[in-house]
């Protein structure tokens, strides 16, 4: 499965996050999966790659061209495939068009922006892919708080639930993305329209 991890590049955040992403990477790549991810050599996104690679995991990184100059030196050139594009909302789109399943890492703007991007698109009908949150040390529990607000003020409707996942465990991540089952995403969508 072409599993697109969404993930922070920075190196000044604690080890922990780059060891449990690391071992994520390794993981997946021990189930056959392989990684769709934005090319980044640091942070989350390098302990992702890394964790791929070690398990002989096939990475395709999608990256801006413009990253060529302002950020060469942050950049995994040890990807199998590099698909180049000109926007960071181009690359975006390609890297959701590969996707088989989703999987939000630890990471800072850009990656709540890619979270929501993908569980919008979902709601849409524009994708069917597994959506999950790997919230390892609590990282992203903020974030399951700030949605159970907006399902408690009635801002989300509740079948939004069905479209995503949260998890502390690697093993659980992994058997959700493998054997989620498809559901009525129409009923879903139906029901999400004012929402």
């Amino acid at each position: 499965m072409k599993i697109c991890i969404y993930g922070s590049s920075s190196d000044r955040i604690d080890e922990k996050y780059k060891k449990v992403t690391f071992d994520l990477g390794a993981a997946l790549a021990s189930k056959g999966h392989s990684l769709i991810y934005g090319g980044g050599a640091h942070g989350v996104m390098g302990a992702l790659a890394r964790g791929f690679k070690s398990k002989g995991g096939h990475v395709t990184g999608v990256i801006p061209e413009f990253f060529k100059t302002t950020h060469a030196e942050s950049l995994y050139y040890d990807c199998d495939e590099i698909v180049w594009c000109d926007t960071m909302h181009e690359r975006k789109q390609i890297m959701e068009g590969l996707a088989e399943a989703f999987v939000i890492a630890p990471g800072g703007v850009g990656t709540y922006d890619e979270f929501f991007a993908a569980l919008t698109n979902k709601q849409l009908a524009r994708h069917f892919a597994p959506i999950a949150v790997f919230s390892p040390f609590g990282f992203f529990d903020s974030l399951n708080a700030l949605l159970e607000d907006g399902y408690k003020e009635k801002f989300i409707n509740e079948p939004c639930r069905m479209l995503y996942r949260f998890f502390d465990d690697i093993g659980a991540l992994i058997d959700y993305l493998e054997n989620e089952k498809p559901f009525d995403h129409a009923a879903v969508a139906n029901a999400l329209k004012d929402g």
